[in-house]
């Protein structure tokens, strides 16, 4: 079964997510594969995250792809103008790609190119509407294409950050633009998590978008502490800190973490799934999968 045919269905997603490298080494990402095939659904290769240039994101996938892991493209909009996109989208078409994230990006100044000039040209909103035209056979210019794109749009949210009804608003724009799942921020907050997702399903985006929730297995506490004070809307429970800072074993602690959060968030209504990110720590994919008591390619939700 496809991603699509997988969020259409009832089953229990599991995504994980690999950050392409510094280099023109195609092999880094064969060999990250590994620690995801067979244990997800599909894998996010992210559009130069943070701002910091790396191997492309669709040649990534195509990798991926070719290695018979099922990829999730991203688009950003930070760097291209609405000719680039729709025509980067339609060579990704045509390579096989059948999954896209939709992001506005990073703001440049965040990377190790400050003086980049920031493209915009569309929002993720827009480019979530872009998408769902070009599926639909059209161009934003109005001309119709031969052979429409097929893709499944997908789309980020942050239930941590500020202000909070905003977030819902955003939300239910790029849902009604198109969206069809949503990948959120990692967990380290389940009360404002749970309130989140509480307005979600009252607003019945659930039904029309499968959410799956962030989970990211920390390696210390000083990533955590990284993360607080330097990602914008990331929200961290003191009490993880604390565990990491205690723990005699800080990986350890991390993946026990990471399976708690995972547990709760799979009984919590409206969850579709998860969306494991194991920054620079892909390897530990099979352990946290087992440990949590999932295995994504066989399991249904009753």
């Amino acid at each position: 079964m496809t991603l699509r045919e997988k969020i259409e269905s009832n089953r229990f997603i599991l995504c994980g997510e690999i950050g392409p490298p510094q280099s023109c080494d195609g092999d880094f990402i064969r060999e990250k594969s590994r620690h995801f095939k067979g244990f997800v659904d599909a894998v996010n290769i992210t559009d130069n995250q943070t701002a910091i240039a790396k191997l492309s994101s669709i040649a990534s996938a195509k990798i991926l792809l070719d290695e018979g892991v099922e990829p999730i493209m991203q688009m950003t909009c930070r760097d291209r103008n609405r000719l680039a996109i729709q025509s980067d989208l339609m060579g990704a078409a045509a390579l096989g790609l059948r999954n896209v994230l939709c992001l506005t990006g990073d703001y440049q100044t965040f990377g190790d190119h400050p003086e980049a000039k920031g493209v915009f040209d569309l929002d993720s909103i827009q480019l979530i509407a872009a998408v769902a035209k070009m599926n639909s056979g059209f161009l934003l210019s109005g001309r119709e294409m031969k052979k429409p794109s097929e893709f499944l749009i997908g789309a980020a949210a942050n239930p941590f950050a500020e202000p909070f009804e905003m977030r819902l608003i955003r939300l239910y724009k790029k849902v009604n633009a198109g969206a069809r799942f949503i990948q959120t921020q990692p967990v380290f907050d389940l009360e404002t998590f749970s309130r989140w997702m509480e307005k979600v399903v009252e607003m019945g985006l659930a039904e029309k978008a499968a959410i799956l929730a962030g989970v990211m297995p920390p390696k210390s506490a000083k990533t955590l502490l990284i993360m607080k004070a330097e990602v914008p809307g990331v929200k961290i429970n003191e009490e993880y800190i604390q565990r990491m800072k205690n723990a005699r074993d800080p990986k350890e602690e991390g993946v026990k973490m990471a399976v708690e959060i995972i547990r709760t968030l799979k009984q919590m209504k409206g969850v579709r799934g998860i969306h494991l990110m194991p920054v620079l720590w892909e390897s530990i994919t099979p352990v946290i999968v087992k440990e949590a008591g999932l295995n994504s390619l066989n399991e249904n939700t009753t």
